[in-house]
């Protein structure tokens, strides 16, 4: 989480400066929503994918009991 929580911080500020490079300074408070999007978005993403792979390697996928495994579809 700490070297993607960096990417972000690289990707946030790129878009920012590009944003201020084509407008200008438009808005403070643009500047503030924008960075908590695009860090929020990717953080979440991150910490998602994160919790699918910890699950599946730790074996919980497999753990699951079917209670449906025995029914035949029609």
């Amino acid at each position: 989480m700490r070297w993607m929580f960096g990417v972000t911080l690289l990707v946030t500020a790129i878009a920012l400066g590009a944003f201020w490079w084509q407008n200008g300074m438009v808005s403070i408070h643009f500047f503030i929503a924008t960075t908590g999007a695009i860090v929020g978005a990717i953080m979440l993403t991150a910490a998602l994918m994160g919790l699918v792979f910890l699950s599946s390697g730790s074996g919980h996928d497999e753990a699951i009991d079917d209670p449906f495994e025995d029914e035949v579809d029609r």
